[in-house]
């Protein structure tokens, strides 16, 4: 891929990068949840999540995407290298969650029948040692957990950071105004940060690239409902009245 493709392409890749974190930060806690509950992940859930070299799952395209966008550029900080590692570090460890959940799903039940019923002495004492290692499975899958709960909540703090230097992406505003409710899960209490970091107290700004972003895809009614929002917030803006302007006038021409 060439210099300048990937420069055309960065408002997209890092509107991707963002997004897929948020997908699968919900996706990863609700497996972590489930562990907390129930000393089990669901395996379908996260071959899906990852999937495979000729079909890519969204955390796998995750992966991708964070390099396209933090490696190999002279402009690259360390906030970006930190995120593509962290993301990175999330697949892997995913990974590894995955292969444990698959050994209980697959080895645990059938250690479990065999132990049940009457073997010679040398299998018995060979069964419980292995079906001891096969136990420690879950202190394994427990520390994957945690790892990725916590480079998870790294990589909420650094994201704020990162996109606090694109605040003019239109594809960005628009992913936080069209999916908030995601973003919002996902970010909890740091959400206000984030949006305060990378629209630097002008929240106005993010509806106002979401409606010009929409209106250029000619999602007029969602474009106008992103307008009356950063209207709520400051009516007086210039940027609002001439992203609203735009919108009357089509609106009359319909007429």
């Amino acid at each position: 891929m060439s210099s300048a493709w990937l420069r055309d392409k960065q408002p997209e890749f890092i509107r991707d990068v963002f997004r897929g974190f948020c997908l699968a930060a919900e996706c990863l806690e609700s497996q972590a949840r489930l562990f907390d509950l129930e000393t089990r992940v669901e395996f379908k859930v996260l071959d899906e999540l990852l999937g495979q070299p000729t079909n890519k799952g969204l955390l796998w395209r995750l992966k991708d995407s964070a390099h396209h966008v933090f490696r190999n550029k002279p402009e690259s900080t360390a906030v970006g290298r930190f995120l593509d590692w962290g993301m990175g570090y999330i697949f892997h460890e995913t990974m590894k969650l995955k292969e444990d959940s698959y050994q209980l799903l697959n080895y645990a039940p059938m250690f479990e029948n065999l132990l049940r019923a009457p073997l010679p002495e040398l299998e018995t004492r060979v069964g419980d040692e292995l079906f001891k290692v096969l136990s420690q499975t879950k202190e394994s899958m427990r520390r994957e957990i945690d790892r990725i709960r916590f480079i998870m909540a790294q990589c909420r703090k650094l994201l704020p950071v990162y996109l606090a230097g694109h605040p003019a992406n239109p594809l960005v505003a628009r992913f936080i105004f069209t999916d908030n409710e995601l973003v919002r899960r996902v970010f909890g209490e740091e959400y206000e940060h984030l949006t305060a970091s990378i629209y630097k107290g002008k929240p106005e700004n993010m509806y106002v690239l979401a409606a010009q972003s929409l209106r250029q895809g000619g999602w007029m009614d969602e474009a106008a409902r992103s307008v009356a929002e950063a209207q709520k917030i400051n009516a007086k803006s210039e940027r609002v009245l001439q992203e609203k302007g735009i919108l009357d006038n089509w609106r009359r021409m319909l007429k």
